[in-house]
């Protein structure tokens, strides 16, 4: 058995900075060499349609790729199709090239559906695909709408629900969307045959979706939370899921191959697995923690705002264990109890998580939606002298009457509106980046029915 590698706390933070491209953040090329540069490392970008500060994946590039624009993350999935989205944890981006890895969601969802829901609406299934076949990429507005039937948060459109049906099942695929509408069309016209052909074996799937949630983080362990590892387990003869286990004995076959590396972080209990290509990032990390002493600042830091579903921040125990941040997405928190705000992301300072900045929204009567911002984050000089322990970062601002700044992990404080130019530095990401406090996102689906997230972004899966 492979003795893991000790490391210190300070080396286990230099490095997951660095691997993640955020040592400098935004350090990657503009343009689509830089987002598939980021992609290929981290192997998979979950998707969330919520869209306050920027839809998830979104953020994710922001913070590694310069001068990132959406359009660039969209001709990639829509135009050239070097990735596409699928159900890996949650629904994610992932290299089209991976496709043949992940085919394990369509065959069980299809195995599951052909003998629920397909026979059960078996004419729209046929009209549906006919009219596709005949008439090209197709959304449930372009169909008149059918009575709605039960379908996972609540009742919904028979159109809408066949169609993610199909979807779901990879008989369908996402041609496009239209600000959140999906707009569909059949694989077969989407990916190479080459791609579609290809069947790895079940366990060959889920050793490469295993091994994907080791490289989107950097450094877990074989615990954590189940959200972490949806859609890892396997199926037992008797049809149950077998979760846990399962991913122990694949584990376990990645060290005992040489494609993880244990690593045991001075301080925080357990073992946690590196991938074996990022032991040269380790080594540097290492030499640059021992180059710059203790308690010293590593590199050149500066700032970066991470997305509530970035990878960085999948195992939020690990957060508080390595960096002394509690972190907590709040968007599904009922008002009263949340800490922080409707929307919050982490901000990364160097190899610290130093604050939070953002704000929230809710409906307000007459289906309006009003800004409830919380906290008053610092400006970008001043998060930068606070993480470096300069004593002006705690001084009282002039016109403050007296009350000392707070970041927005502190008491809660009312942040006039255009806070999001505050948190301006250099090199911050772009205008789209600024906290848009934007309606719950609109699916336009033939009731005209107001939605606020996806349900498909969540499937349950093996």
């Amino acid at each position: 058995m492979t003795s893991p590698r000790p490391i210190s706390a300070a080396v286990a933070r230099r490095f997951l900075a660095a691997r993640h491209f955020l040592a400098p953040p935004r350090s990657m090329p503009a343009g689509p060499q830089g987002v598939m540069a980021v992609v290929d490392r981290l192997g998979s970008l979950q998707f969330d349609p919520l869209e306050v500060a920027g839809r998830n994946h979104d953020l994710v590039l922001h913070a590694r790729v310069a001068d990132y624009t959406r359009a660039v993350g969209d001709a990639l999935l829509y135009g050239t199709r070097e990735l596409y989205e699928t159900y890996n944890k949650g629904l994610s981006l992932v290299p089209t090239a991976h496709l043949p890895y992940f085919r394990i969601t369509w065959d069980l969802e299809r195995h599951r559906l052909e003998g629920t829901t397909f026979d059960e609406h078996s004419p729209l299934v046929e009209e549906l695909l006919e009219r596709i076949r005949t008439t090209g990429p197709m959304s449930s507005t372009d169909v008149e709408p059918r009575a709605a039937i039960a379908w996972y948060w609540r009742p919904t459109n028979q159109v809408r629900a066949i169609l993610e049906a199909l979807a779901q099942a990879g008989i369908l695929g996402l041609a496009r969307r239209e600000g959140n509408r999906r707009v569909y069309d059949l694989v077969e016209r989407l990916f190479p045959a080459s791609l579609l052909d290809r069947r790895p074996t079940e366990h060959e799937q889920l050793t490469h979706k295993v091994l994907s949630r080791y490289r989107a983080h950097g450094m877990l362990s074989q615990a954590g939370s189940g959200e972490v590892w949806l859609g890892t387990g396997t199926t037992r003869e008797d049809g149950t899921l077998d979760r846990g286990r399962a991913r122990r004995r694949i584990t376990d076959e990645l060290v005992a191959t040489g494609q993880l590396i244990p690593v045991a972080i001075d301080g925080i209990k357990g073992e946690r697995f590196v991938v074996a290509d990022e032991l040269a990032m380790l080594d540097a990390a290492e030499a640059e923690v021992a180059a710059a002493g203790s308690g010293a600042v590593v590199g050149d830091p500066d700032v970066a705002f991470l997305a509530p579903l970035d990878p960085l921040v999948w195992d939020r125990d690990f957060l508080r264990k390595l960096y002394g941040f509690d972190y907590v997405w709040e968007v599904y928190v009922p008002e009263p109890r949340r800490r922080w705000g409707y929307y919050v992301l982490p901000m990364l300072f160097g190899n610290r998580l130093v604050g939070r900045i953002g704000g929230g929204v809710r409906p307000a009567r007459g289906g309006r939606v009003r800004r409830r911002p919380r906290g008053r984050p610092r400006r970008a000089s001043t998060v930068r002298r606070r993480a470096q322990g300069h004593p002006a970062a705690n001084r009282t601002p002039s016109g403050s009457r007296g009350r000392p700044a707070r970041a927005s992990g502190g008491p809660r404080g009312r942040l006039r509106p255009g806070f999001g130019r505050q948190a301006r530095c250099r090199g911050a990401q772009p205008r789209s980046l600024r906290a848009r406090h934007a309606a719950a996102l609109c699916d336009d689906d033939a009731g005209g029915r107001r939605r606020t997230h996806d349900p498909g972004s969540t499937l349950p899966t093996a």
